[in-house]
C-alpha cells in the first residue's frame, strides 16, 4: 500500500453474500480492508462485528477484524477512492426478458467515478456477461481515470466461503502484465493456486461453470421424472448408477435447482450465443418446470381442493437462510391455486407469514420438503412427506 491509500481493500457490494466473505478472508490475512454498501443497516450490523445473513465459520472472524481495525464498514462513496485495490461486487440479473443487464457494473462505478484515483486496481469479481471487463476498460479510459483493470470471478458457494475462498484456485485475469500481476499479488494472499486467463477467456470460463452445474441438475431432474413416470425410484436407480463408480459420481440427486446464479447465469450464456442455446434453454423448461410437474404427480394422488399443504423449507438450497429466486416460493403460488390452504416454515429465513415447524406439522395433510434444510431429515410425523431429495432415506417416488 503506497501513502497515497489508507487502506488496502475497499470492496463494492461489500456487505453482501459475496463482498463480506471476500472482505472478511483478506483481514483475516493482515490487509486493511473498507466494505462500502448503500445498505446502511447492514453496515450497521458489520461494524457492530455481527454477521447480517448466516455464512458457516465468518462470525468469530469478522467480529475479530472488526475489534483489531482492520475491517469496517460505511456508506460513504468517498471510500472507494482510498484503497489501493477496489474490489467491485454488484448484481448481475437478468432482466424480466431474460435479457443480461449489462449495465450494472458500469453503473456501480459511476457512482463513484469522482472518487477513483490514478494508480488504483479495479477488480471485478461480480458474474459478468462477456465483454463488460472490455467496457470497463473502456469507461474508466474515457473518464480519464489511470486505473488497472482486472476480472477475477469468485466461486464460492453460499455457507462455504470461508473454506472455499483459501482452497480454490482463483481464476485472474487481466489485459496487461502490470494488471495481472497486481491481481495475482491480491489474490494470492488467501490462495497459491493462481489460473492466469484473458478476461474474455475468463468471463466465459464463470459462465460455463454455472451452467454446466445447471444443466446437470436438469439432467438429474428430467430422470427423475422419467423413473417417477414409469412407477420407480429414483433413488434406487442413482444408487447403482454412482456406486463404486466413478464415471457417474457426479450424477446428483433430484430437487429444486435455483437461487440467484445459476438459472440467470444460463440465460446470460444464451444472450451471448445469440439465444441459440438449446441446451441451457431446456435444462430451463426442466428446472424451472419442476414445481409444475411436482403438483401435477401429487394431484394424481391426492385430492388438494380438501387438504391443507405444508410447504418445509423455502431458501434456495439447504442450510441456508437465502430465500433469492426459490423455486419453493413457485410451489407455494401453484399450491394456493390447488390446495385449501397452504402452510409453509423455514428455521433459518424470518418471515412474518412463516409458522413454527410444529404447528405446521399439526396442521398439515400433506407434507412437502421443498429445501433439504437437515431439520428435516428425521421428521416425527403420521402426515404423508413428500421428498423429491431423498433426504428422508424414503425413496424419492412421489
Amino acid at each position: 500500500m503506497t501513502d497515497a491509500f489508507t487502506s488496502d481493500v475497499c470492496i463494492v457490494g461489500g456487505c453482501g453474500r459475496v463482498g463480506l466473505p471476500l472482505g472478511i478472508a483478506l483481514a483475516s490475512r493482515g490487509l486493511t480492508v473498507t466494505l462500502y454498501d448503500i445498505n446502511a443497516a447492514a453496515v450497521e450490523t458489520v461494524n457492530s462485528g455481527t454477521l447480517p445473513f448466516d455464512e458457516e465459520g465468518a462470525a468469530p472472524v469478522l467480529a475479530e477484524a472488526v475489534a483489531a481495525g482492520r475491517l469496517r464498514a460505511s456508506t460513504e462513496p468517498a471510500t472507494v477512492g482510498l484503497a489501493e485495490n477496489l474490489v467491485v461486487v454488484v448484481g448481475t440479473p437478468v432482466d424480466e426478458h431474460l435479457n443480461p443487464d449489462l449495465g450494472a457494473v458500469p453503473r456501480a462505478l459511476e457512482r463513484c467515478a469522482e472518487h477513483l484515483h490514478d494508480g488504483q486496481l479495479v477488480v471485478l469479481r461480480s458474474t459478468v456477461y462477456p465483454g463488460v471487463t472490455a467496457l470497463t476498460e473502456k469507461l474508466l479510459a474515457g473518464m480519464g481515470i489511470a486505473v488497472d483493470v482486472a476480472f477475477c470471478p469468485e466461486r464460492i458457494a453460499e455457507g462455504k466461503a470461508m473454506t472455499e475462498l483459501f482452497a480454490l484456485p482463483q481464476i485472474v485475469s487481466a489485459r496487461t502484465p502490470q494488471a495481472l500481476a497486481r491481481a495475482e499479488k491480491l489474490f494470492r494472499h488467501l490462495t497459491d493456486q493462481i489460473v492466469p486467463l484473458e478476461p474474455e477467456e475468463a468471463e466465459l470460463a464463470k459462465l460455463f461453470t454455472n451452467t454446466w452445474r445447471y444443466i446437470k441438475f436438469a439432467t438429474a431432474n428430467q430422470f427423475w421424472m422419467m423413473a417417477n413416470d414409469f412407477g420407480l425410484d429414483f433413488a434406487r436407480i442413482r444408487h447403482a448408477i454412482t456406486f463404486d463408480y466413478p464415471r457417474a459420481a457426479d450424477l446428483p440427486m433430484p430437487g429444486f435447482a435455483a437461487g440467484p446464479c445459476l438459472f440467470k447465469d444460463t440465460m446470460q450464456l444464451a444472450a451471448f450465443n445469440r439465444n441459440n442455446f438449446v441446451l441451457g434453454h431446456s435444462a430451463m423448461l426442466i428446472n424451472e418446470g419442476l414445481p409444475l410437474y411436482l403438483v401435477s404427480r401429487l394431484e394424481d394422488s391426492y385430492d388438494l381442493s380438501s387438504m391443507t399443504v405444508g410447504i418445509l423449507g423455502m431458501a434456495f438450497k439447504g442450510g441456508s437462510d437465502d430465500p433469492r429466486e426459490s423455486l419453493a416460493y413457485k410451489l407455494r403460488k401453484i399450491l394456493s391455486l390447488k390446495a385449501r390452504e397452504t402452510l409453509c416454515t423455514d428455521p433459518h429465513i424470518k418471515d412474518e407469514r412463516f409458522l413454527p415447524l410444529d404447528e405446521v406439522l399439526a396442521k398439515a395433510d400433506l407434507l412437502v420438503i421443498a429445501c433439504p434444510h437437515t431439520e428435516y431429515a428425521e421428521l416425527e410425523t403420521a402426515t404423508p412427506v413428500v421428498d423429491m431429495w431423498g433426504l428422508t432415506g424414503q425413496g424419492v417416488r412421489v
